[in-house]
């Protein structure tokens, strides 16, 4: 963006010492609106948590059983397991007694990747609803597989994945059962672009040993309930903050300092060999 456009300017200075929303803001004396919604009135009580917060992202009040399947989603990326690298954060954290917000917050910004957590939902939606696209216009999930692969080999060095598909530590992923279960316990049917993510699963399988992941998954419904791929990236900022939680209440409870000591041998140091520092003159 260049800083000497017209445009800018113009825009800079009608917007100045100003602040518009068009979410909704607190007006004294009367209510706290949300996208025409008095929220103290109409959504304290009658709305969950999780529907609030995808109101407030996407300016849409979802149904009661949509948010009941996205909270659902939120267990199976919040483990509380130490080994995992945002939960460490969160650990190490603990364990200096800094803040749980600090704490939470460092571990959040350890998954903000394209290669797991929240950073990886737009990606796996853009495959997904380019091969929604390609399998209308008739092309088969063999050619959809090939060709989005064909793609990624030329933009990787190493193995080309498709996003939403494999697992870099074991093979298969049990998060994705859960949600369906939850899916049929709701009551949804298969979608479009479920549909189209289950077909590409057993492709991938039979020709590669590789599956569909919990993202992936996700992906496929957020598409069929109407969410575009930034509205679920927006969704999903925070998808590992209840594991991070857990590890850092652990850490924090323990004696200081107490999470994965280290001595000084456990350290494989290759650098200049001890040497004998001269005496102060």
């Amino acid at each position: 963006m260049s800083y000497k456009n017209k445009d800018n300017v113009e825009q800079w200075d009608r917007l100045r010492n100003k602040i518009e929303s068009k979410k909704g803001g607190w007006v004294i004396g009367d209510a706290v609106y949300n996208h025409g919604y008095r929220m103290m009135q109409d959504l304290v009580g009658s709305s969950s948590y999780f529907q609030v917060l995808v109101l407030n992202i996407t300016g849409r009040l979802p149904s009661k059983n949509i948010t009941k399947w996205l909270e659902a989603s939120f267990i199976c990326l919040s483990w509380p397991d130490p080994r995992i690298w945002c939960n460490q954060i969160g650990a190490l954290a603990g364990t200096i007694q800094a803040s749980c917000p600090s704490a939470v917050s460092g571990g959040m910004l350890a998954a903000d990747s394209r290669m797991y957590g929240a950073g990886t939902m737009r990606a796996c939606m853009e495959f997904i609803v380019k091969a929604g696209q390609q399998a209308n216009k008739g092309k088969t999930i063999s050619e959809i597989v090939d060709n989005e692969l064909a793609l990624k080999a030329k933009q990787l060095k190493s193995k080309p994945v498709i996003s939403g598909y494999a697992r870099p530590i074991a093979s298969g992923d049990e998060r994705v059962t859960a949600m369906q279960r939850v899916g049929r316990d709701l009551g949804f049917s298969v979608g479009h672009h479920e549909n189209i993510a289950i077909q590409i699963h057993n492709e991938l399988h039979e020709k590669y040993d590789d599956g569909i992941n919990v993202a992936g998954y996700c992906a496929a419904l957020l598409s069929d309930f109407g969410y575009t791929p930034l509205e679920s990236e927006r969704i999903y900022a925070t998808w590992v903050n209840s594991g991070i939680h857990a590890c850092y209440a652990e850490a924090a409870d323990k004696p200081e300092l107490t999470f994965l000591p280290m001595r000084c041998d456990d350290i494989d140091y290759h650098g200049p060999t001890i040497r004998k520092l001269p005496k102060s003159q």
